[in-house]
């Protein structure tokens, strides 16, 4: 476990990192294009200018982590733990997620267009202002997301899971959404919805 650690201008291009863990260490400017994580831990760490291009991350967890200005242009994250993490003016397309968790994210103003999120644990994140157009987050948890502003131009919500959610705060333009998500944006709007007929 390293701890409280400075780690500045250092090129870990292709490296390897599995099984290590970091806890509350900041990370400047550090270049891991192309590198590998597997089953690696960061808790309360913060990256800040780093490159995550073509780097590939597998079971492993970012934690109340802050990414400040950082690049993920062609990265995976597959089976990852990012929960309670914080992307500010982050690159975070194109990106290839495969499952995880991912509850408690803060992306403020992301660009997430055109990415697969499908079943994806999005449990109260906030994606106020982000733009999911053409977004794939079918079969996804959304339950007391936070969607103030965000673009949802032909989002795929069918299948999502949106309890707590106000999609009558966002930008609905050519939304795909299942039965569920059309009564609960009607009942936002007003609407005394029924589903039976009346006799």
């Amino acid at each position: 476990m390293r701890e409280q650690e400075t780690i500045r201008d250092e090129d870990w291009y292709g490296e390897t990192l599995e099984g290590v863990a970091f806890r509350d260490c900041t990370f400047i400017r550090v270049d891991l294009t192309e590198a590998v994580t597997r089953g690696a831990r960061f808790d309360d760490c913060t990256f800040d200018n780093c490159r995550f291009n073509a780097s590939e991350h597998s079971a492993s967890a970012f934690v109340a982590c802050e990414f400040r200005r950082c690049s993920f242009f062609d990265a995976t994250l597959d089976g990852c733990k990012v929960l309670s993490a914080t992307f500010v003016e982050c690159t975070l397309r194109p990106v290839t997620v495969r499952g995880g968790q991912w509850h408690g994210l803060t992306a403020r103003g992301a660009n997430l267009t055109k990415l697969d999120l499908s079943g994806l644990d999005l449990r109260q994140a906030d994606l106020s202002e982000s733009d999911l157009s053409e977004t794939n987050l079918s079969g996804a948890n959304l339950a007391g997301a936070t969607l103030q502003g965000t673009d949802l131009y032909r989002t795929d919500l069918r299948g999502a899971s949106l309890e707590g959610v106000d999609l009558a705060a966002a930008r609905l333009r050519e939304t795909k959404l299942d039965l569920f998500g059309a009564v609960l944006l009607a009942g936002r709007h007003g609407a005394d919805v029924s589903i039976e007929p009346e006799s």
